[in-house]
């Protein structure tokens, strides 16, 4: 994988967390949450469709179709586990 593809599948998964954060909401910790959780997501997709040799929207080495699945699967399920809230048992 060449430097551009790299900064290209970057900028995509960037934009993703970006406009996930829009669409949720919440701080600027959320905002990096978010963030984080595209990148690791379009990594993985990417790993994905290079390990099983599947291509669903190739742009050059950069398979952007499961990127992009993978992206919106971990910042789902990523921010779907932030928002659960643990609850304190009381010891009466």
């Amino acid at each position: 994988m060449t430097l551009p593809n790299l900064l290209f599948a970057l900028l995509i998964a960037l934009l993703l967390g970006f406009i996930f954060h829009i669409l949720r909401g919440g701080s600027r910790w959320r905002l990096l949450l978010y963030l984080g959780l595209s990148v690791a997501g379009f990594a993985a997709g990417q790993w994905l469709s290079i390990w099983r040799s599947w291509n669903l929207l190739m742009f050059g080495w950069l398979d952007i179709g499961t990127g992009v699945i993978g992206s919106i699967l971990f910042l789902v399920i990523g921010d779907w586990l932030s928002r659960i809230e643990t609850q304190k048992e009381s010891s009466v």
